[in-house]
């Protein structure tokens, strides 16, 4: 707060203080008052109001100084009137007032906004479960009654399925923590339950998996981890050139305090200035405009779920070579249930 800004805003006061003195000094004169009284009373006049005025300043400054202060150092803004002291003066405990009605409706809008997401939230699982029904019903007649038609139709009932997990997952992502289960996980079980789950899609692409040094437990939730290698292998079936040997490898190497899960496949690469946004919600980038119905929404949710379980993942990708992603194990048994 500077004086400047405080002189500004308050010169009407000392207008005011200037035409009463103007009509004391008529009245003093008609009066004949001597002129030595005259200016003992100038002065007094004069001195109590820079003195009233210096005050008033000074302890506005040192509040609004302060609030400046602690809003700086706050990551939300929004908790600054229950850091604030009530001042002395008025017009500070009118804004502190403000303030805490202001923060008051706040908190009850986002309480029922988060009402509102929960309720959603858990409408979507729902819907999730009660499709997954006639899914699986489909499935398994398809499986039963084998013809050129169903192994077609299988393919697209298993993407059907793989699309409802995604929902269910991202609907869940937020709040992961209330669903996971850390444990010892075998990554050579994880990795042949989704490529048994996805062997249709694997047969008519014509695709090759090959996997390397998966007899090794890591500290995770295996659910998520099916999950997320089921996102990596659909994302890299999308995006399989015409006329190349398409092939996909899946390694992990034990380091004393880690383990790294490699998931390379060799398709159209993603260019590199795309690299650095892979990971964001609703990046497509230049594959995901090439016709494959790219959402943008599949590495994002493997992003979330491998942050909130501790994990590590990255990519490395070279265009029209190869893709590989890397997903890094710590060694913490923290979080282990028993």
């Amino acid at each position: 707060m500077r004086f400047t800004e405080f002189f500004r805003d308050r010169y009407f006061t000392y207008i005011s203080c200037a035409l009463t003195f103007a009509v004391m000094l008529v009245f003093m004169k008609a009066f004949h008052i001597q002129i030595q009284l005259i200016i003992i009373i100038g002065v007094i006049f004069w001195l109590m109001v820079i003195i009233g005025e210096t005050w008033e300043f000074l302890r506005k400054r040192k509040f609004y100084n302060d609030l400046f202060d602690k809003l700086d150092s706050l990551d939300k803004k929004y908790l600054i009137s229950e850091m604030l002291m009530s001042p002395g003066f008025y017009e500070g405990q009118l804004l502190c007032e403000i303030l805490h009605q202001t923060d008051k409706s706040m908190y009850e809008n986002a309480a029922e906004y988060r009402r509102s997401a929960s309720e959603f939230r858990e409408f979507i699982e729902m819907w999730v479960h009660e499709i997954k029904l006639p899914v699986s019903s489909l499935l398994l007649m398809t499986h039963n009654n084998k013809s050129e038609f169903s192994g077609k139709a299988l393919e697209q009932l298993r993407r059907i399925d793989g699309y409802t997990d995604t929902v269910l997952y991202y609907a869940r992502s937020e709040n992961a923590e209330k669903d996971y289960l850390i444990n010892d996980v075998s990554l050579k079980r994880t990795v042949s339950n989704v490529a048994v789950k996805n062997r249709e899609s694997l047969l008519l692409r014509d695709v090759s998996l090959h996997t390397e040094g998966l007899d090794v437990n890591v500290l995770t939730d295996g659910k998520w981890l099916e999950f997320i290698l089921g996102q990596l292998l659909s994302n890299s079936l999308k995006f399989f050139p015409e006329g190349r040997n398409a092939e996909i490898k899946i390694s992990a190497e034990k380091f004393q305090d880690r383990t790294v899960l490699r998931f390379r496949d060799n398709g159209i690469g993603i260019p590199e200035n795309d690299l650095p946004y892979i990971f964001e919600k609703s990046f497509t980038g230049e594959n995901g405009r090439l016709g494959a119905g790219s959402t943008g929404m599949g590495l994002y949710i493997v992003k979330n779920l491998c942050s909130r379980l501790g994990h590590e993942i990255s990519v490395n990708s070279i265009k029209n070579e190869f893709t590989e992603f890397e997903i890094i194990f710590t060694k913490n048994d923290f979080y282990k249930f028993e």
